[in-house]
């Protein structure tokens, strides 16, 4: 099986501030750390304090937050800040 990489995209109220591939997602919700990897789970949570996520060529980004809400479907990871 081949891993498909997983779409993010982190949108604020001024538009998107990151669109692309990507291999890993990782934040915090209520329940503490967790990661999103490819073939993820359908799901959405409310997050806080940190997007964290590594780009296809290895490099790792911390983008701080407040509050957002981050929803997971079909491979897609949809980060929507300023709620």
């Amino acid at each position: 099986m081949q891993i498909r990489p997983l779409t993010l995209t982190i949108k604020s109220r001024e538009g998107i501030i990151f669109s692309g591939a990507v291999k890993t997602v990782t934040s915090n919700n209520e329940r503490g750390r967790f990661d999103v990897l490819s073939y993820h789970a359908n799901f959405i949570s409310l997050i806080k304090d940190y997007v964290e996520y590594v780009t296809q060529d290895g490099k790792k980004v911390n983008l701080p937050i407040r509050d957002a809400v981050m929803k997971i479907n079909d491979n897609k990871v949809n980060v929507y800040m300023g709620i």
